[in-house]
């Protein structure tokens, strides 16, 4: 039976990963830093799929845990033939209005653990010749929207790097890009989103199924959806004034802005008749 280790198992996208690779059938390892909601998502897990489900706790930002991960991905024995790079989280802010400490933390987690869990993984599929790494990117790598985009655009260009390099080897390397996906990912940020429009939005259960459907196949790039794939092209070859214009890291500002326009444009509409509004002459 095939073994996937997921990181940021418990939320979001890494979530509908164990989900979705636990119903066909694969064993997990699944690693996050919230210990107690590992547990309870294993154990969930575990009762409707009986599959074999491993925690392994570990904040990917500090490197003697990220190295405790590293070397599970080498176990010879209890080996692991699909690694979920999916860890990740946004920082509410501009980059001089958050501390340097934070930055730091976010890309390690979103980059330096990437490496060196790629850099583990690959190395001992190869030697078996048989494997799949899928690093979750975004296409917000395509844009100038501060720390978080540049992550990311590293992410898919560390990917596809690496998918050339093991061309014939018997391993993949895929990146996923996904665009807006309703998870919890932007409530943690402390960002809300209700500024932008519904048609935006992307289910994480579509995005994880699209995702392993590529990944399977040995796709280097994994866009779901044709309004992304159309997005992402555009952004990719679209002049970067262009792109800096509009994709500036003060692009959630505009979109608060809008919100709060959307919401007072609904309530002129609306023809209130409060208690304290009645015309007691009347």
């Amino acid at each position: 039976m095939a073994r996937a280790l997921v990181t940021g198992s418990t939320s979001g996208l890494g979530l509908e990963f164990a989900w979705q690779l636990a119903g066909t059938g694969h064993d997990l390892v699944l690693v996050s830093r919230d210990e107690d909601r590992l547990r309870a998502v294993s154990e969930q897990i575990r009762d409707v799929h009986r599959v074999a489900v491993e925690v392994l706790p570990a904040d990917l930002s500090d490197r003697e845990q990220l190295e405790r991960v590293a070397i599970r991905l080498t176990d010879p024995v209890d080996r692991v033939d699909l690694l979920v790079n999916n860890a990740g989280y946004g920082l509410r802010g501009g980059f001089l209005e958050v501390g340097i400490e934070d930055h730091e933390k976010q890309l390690d987690t979103l980059m330096r653990a990437v490496l060196v869990l790629s850099h583990a993984a690959a190395r001992t599929m190869v030697q078996r010749r048989k494997g799949a790494v899928l690093n979750v990117s975004s296409l917000a790598g395509y844009t100038t929207a501060g720390p978080y985009a540049a992550s990311k655009s590293w992410v898919t260009v560390f990917t596809e790097s690496l998918a050339m390099e093991l061309e014939g080897t018997g391993v993949t390397a895929t990146a996923l890009l996904p665009g807006f996906v309703q998870t919890e990912f932007h409530e943690r940020a402390g960002m809300a989103m209700d500024g932008l429009p519904r048609i935006t939005w992307l289910k994480a259960p579509y995005v994880v199924e699209q995702a392993l459907k590529d990944t399977a196949r040995g796709a280097v790039l994994s866009i779901p959806s044709v309004k992304y794939r159309t997005a992402g092209e555009f952004s990719r070859i679209a002049p970067r004034p262009l792109v800096r214009a509009l994709t500036s890291p003060d692009w959630y500002r505009r979109l608060r802005a809008r919100s709060v326009q959307r919401s007072r444009r609904s309530a002129s509409r609306r023809n209130l008749h409060a208690p304290w509004q009645r015309d007691d002459d009347a």
